[in-house]
């Protein structure tokens, strides 16, 4: 852990860092009203802000920290298909008609979270674009045999990651409020700041809404039952300390256990956060591997040396279905750092207990438009 003023990082080598990411983390941290600025060891750059940190601040909002994908974040589900009876091929075939809107009760679904009517969208239930994906999984390595067995996770069965957002609606907050304040930020207890929190809460279970609905179409496409065993929100702002605590590809560290991803082509982690020490970071961790190419770069040095083809499996031996040319090369594993030096950062800091390494199977992003 590395710490000058009010910026702290997580890792045992800054140099690993990207400088352009340390820059943007270094401005934020001046901004006025910032209390605290934490770097994870995913961080990377973003569009003008840092993805992989949490900021916070004791009176003040900023939106833009939290940026237009409000509410993303990782599901984790237990399936009953065993492991053994998981075929990609079969799998494959099954997974059609899943980038079309769900034809399902829109409103009810919403209803039930508490969300208005006109919040309803062709948008909900679908993965989106980016680095939006659904995972399956299996479990390669039971590190804490203990906690597994209180989970009452079964071992020998397939195990299904959603990572999707809010979509279009996080997208229309956040230019409204751009619009309207800029990066100035919104003074806690005004009624702009009331205002954008209520939309800002939505957006949030909206995002939840829609991780659910997703994988129950997964579900059902493959005609499978499964469990929720987490749903984490890594894009976000909270009440914390008697102020507020931004969240911008950061998973919470206070709301139980975490999956953190690696790339397509790698492993992820199960973790359980450790509390002695969880300030140090701001109460977060790591949400992935952190990108170490833009998706620019990505695409310019991986499309001269792979075919897609090459793309569509990987060194773990899982399959990957990406029909869209130029994501298959902005997505690449190669694009992403190593998920086990940010896992290995996260144990040296104190942060975390992996419970469990989960091995890919097929990875899904989308089918050809």
């Amino acid at each position: 852990m590395n710490e000058q003023n009010s910026l702290t990082l997580i890792t045992r080598d800054p140099a690993r860092f990207d400088p352009l990411a340390l820059d943007q983390l270094e401005a934020t941290s001046r901004l006025e009203g910032m209390d605290r600025v934490v770097g994870l060891p995913d961080l990377h750059a973003g569009n003008g802000i840092a993805v992989g940190a949490a900021f916070w601040s004791q009176k003040r909002i900023w939106p833009h920290l939290v940026g237009s994908d409000i509410g993303c974040g990782m599901a984790l589900w237990e399936t009953s298909l065993a492991v053994r009876k998981f075929r990609v091929g079969k799998v494959d075939r099954k997974l059609q008609g899943l980038d079309e809107p769900w034809d399902g009760p829109v409103e009810h679904a919403l209803a039930e979270a508490g969300l208005p009517p006109e919040l309803a969208s062709p948008a909900l239930g679908t993965i989106g674009g980016g680095n939006h994906f659904v995972e399956f999984q299996r479990i390669e390595e039971v590190v804490a045999s203990d906690r597994i067995a209180e989970l009452g996770l079964k071992d020998d069965r397939v195990l299904m990651m959603v990572h999707s957002g809010s979509r279009g609606l996080g997208q229309a907050i956040l230019q409204e409020q751009m619009a309207s304040h800029g990066t100035e930020g919104l003074h806690d207890g005004t009624p702009d700041a009331d205002v954008y929190l209520k939309r800002h809460n939505q957006a949030v279970r909206w995002a939840v809404v829609s991780r659910k609905v997703i994988a129950n179409r997964f579900l059902d496409a493959l005609g499978m039952s499964g469990n929720c065993l987490l749903d984490i929100v890594h894009n976000s702002v909270t009440r914390h300390r008697r102020g507020w605590l931004h969240r911008k590809g950061a998973a919470p560290a206070d709301c139980g256990l975490v999956v953190i991803p690696g790339s397509r082509g790698d492993f992820s982690y199960l973790v359980e956060p450790l509390h002695d020490r969880a300030e140090d970071a701001l109460c977060s961790l790591a949400h992935g591997a952190g990108r170490k190419w833009s998706r620019k770069d990505a695409h310019a040095r991986l499309s001269r040396r792979f075919r897609v083809t090459d793309l569509q499996r990987t060194k773990l031996s899982s399959h990957v279905i990406c029909e869209d040319r130029r994501l298959i090369f902005e997505e690449a594993p190669e694009a992403y750092k190593d998920i086990a030096g940010v896992i290995a950062d996260l144990e040296a800091a104190g942060l975390v207990r992996v419970i469990a390494r989960l091995r890919p199977m097929l990875s899904y992003k989308t089918r050809a438009s």
